[in-house]
């Protein structure tokens, strides 16, 4: 990174990183390959369903078919493409091949990027749950932004690690700035307004954004927590911050106990007693 990025505000890193050409997952492509090189009858056999699941594994994934999908969408369609499904829908198997094929390697991955990445795929987990729970007209627009929500900083992993805590591999618990102590005077945006950003960059469905921006609506609202959990539960798993995030998506999952809402949290034995037990010590309503 040269010297003179440190200065740069959060357009200058739109204008970098926008047309930056995004990896896939090693997994991803190991799956694909197989399938590719496999039997016709197993190929034939997987389904939309199917394929939508290999995307929801891969944020980087998950935003390449999706701009794909737009890229190429009849504009006198008058819909959006909103989620994986819909976009393997219009690009089939073959593209989605494609696409994997031929999206670079990530080379030299340090730890953190793999805690950011798996972070946005519990995200998306915990969302879909919450969304099912609210009975949402589509859990799988609440899940795909709640994996979007971290592709800002996973860029920057790739592409500026300066910008990340690369000693110890994963971020501070900051919400303010993510500078750390690096230069927080001359840095003064979020990893999340930076995604958002790039979403309008990207000319991404107005939808996703708003599902992205995490406020102002219900399902909105889900996905923003989502992605807080997964991040409190990867760095900082705290029953008092997990306490307060299940009692505000208690606020938009009408009708839905703590207890329930605190299922699709993959917590240690310990710590999920240790919550539930301070659910139990609220006091009723």
């Amino acid at each position: 990174m040269q010297a003179h990025q440190w200065q740069w505000g959060i357009s200058q890193w739109v204008e970098y990183l926008k047309d930056k050409e995004i990896p896939v997952l090693a997994t991803t492509r190991a799956v694909l390959t197989a399938l590719r090189e496999g039997p016709d009858e197993e190929r034939e056999r997987l389904s939309a369903r199917d394929m939508a699941d290999i995307v929801y594994a891969d944020p980087y994934l998950a935003l390449k078919i999706l701009r794909k999908a737009e890229d190429s969408r009849s504009r006198q369609l008058g819909h959006d493409t909103t989620t994986p499904l819909a976009a393997i829908l219009q690009v089939g198997f073959d593209e989605l091949h494609d696409i994997v094929i031929n999206s670079p390697q990530p080379v030299d991955v340090l730890p953190g990027c793999g805690i950011c990445e798996q972070r946005s795929l519990l995200a998306a987990s915990i969302a879909r749950a919450w969304a099912d729970r609210r009975a949402d007209i589509s859990s799988d627009e609440v899940a795909m932004a709640a994996l979007l929500v971290e592709i800002g900083e996973l860029l920057l992993w790739h592409f500026a690690p300066e910008m990340t805590d690369k000693e110890v591999g994963v971020r501070e618990w900051n919400e303010r700035y993510w500078a750390l102590a690096l230069r927080p005077s001359e840095i003064e945006f979020t990893f999340r307004q930076l995604t958002m950003a790039l979403a309008q960059a990207w000319g991404l469905p107005g939808l996703v954004i708003a599902l992205i921006k995490g406020t102002d609506t219900p399902r909105a609202n889900i996905a923003r927590l989502a992605a807080d959990a997964a991040k409190r539960i990867s760095i900082e798993p705290e029953v008092p911050a997990l306490l307060a995030i299940l009692q505000e998506v208690s606020g938009v999952v009408p009708g839905a106990e703590l207890a329930e809402l605190a299922a699709p949290l993959p917590l240690p034995d310990e710590l999920r007693d240790a919550l539930l037990a301070a659910i139990a010590a609220l006091p009723a309503d």
